[in-house]
């Protein structure tokens, strides 16, 4: 058993608590059919969300041969889409609801924390029946820093009024693994997630799991240090 508790949870969003891939699918081929552009499959999607709007966008553009340039009417293009269709082709997936619910059972203050922006997050959250569960929603435009920088974690950290080691962060991908090691907290990764298309096995963690309900607390190493360089090598 851990000689400290836990205090606090942070999760990601896409990819962790919603399969939003078809979300993205029809904002982001709106968005290049408006542009008059070439569409992209669900497969490049799926390895290329994660690290933001803004990364999302360039490399939409970039995908289908597109000038840099349309970058900023693109953005505009996609966010009417996006906000259009927020939820409409998304599910939660299956044990987190439980989870969630696992989570705050045990007392745990809980965050989420996502690249998304937080214009998008918190009516995704809201139409899941999700934003309940949640203490604070921060989207990627609430710091200066994204993830894979700890500077969202700790921030989450500070509104949650937990220690970063004894705030365990649950995400799908390299960035939350980066994040929560710089940050010092415990990590589990769930392994239906994107991941930038690579397999989150080979990410260290505390547990890889195939549902958020089958999380076992008790068995979490807490204040250990992050293996930064593990993941960097």
């Amino acid at each position: 058993m851990n000689p400290r508790p836990l205090q606090a949870a942070i999760l990601d969003l896409d990819g962790t608590l919603v399969d939003t891939v078809g979300d993205f699918d029809a904002a982001l081929n709106a968005m290049l059919a408006e542009l008059g552009l070439p569409g992209v499959d669900r497969s490049f999607i799926a390895r290329t969300v994660g690290q933001g709007s803004a990364h999302l966008i360039r490399s939409t553009l970039a995908q289908v041969g597109a000038d840099p340039a349309l970058a900023e009417p693109a953005w505009r293009h996609y966010q009417r889409h996006y906000l259009a269709v927020n939820g409409c082709f998304s599910s939660v997936y299956p044990g987190v609801v439980e989870g969630l619910a696992r989570l705050q059972a045990a007392g745990l203050r809980l965050a989420c924390v996502t690249n998304k922006p937080g214009d998008f997050a918190r009516p995704l959250l809201a139409a899941k029946g999700l934003d309940r569960c949640f203490d604070h929603v921060f989207g990627g435009d609430a710091f200066a820093r994204q993830k894979p920088d700890p500077l969202p974690l700790l921030q989450a950290c500070a509104a949650l009024g937990s220690a970063p080691a004894q705030t365990l962060v649950v995400g799908d991908s390299r960035n939350d693994a980066l994040a929560a090691a710089a940050a010092g907290c415990p990590l589990v990764l769930m392994r239906y997630g994107y991941n930038h298309g690579q397999p989150v096995q080979a990410l260290p963690a505390e547990q890889h799991l195939d549902r958020l309900d089958a999380l076992v607390l008790d068995t979490l190493v807490l204040g250990r240090p992050g293996p930064e360089s593990a993941l960097i090598n």
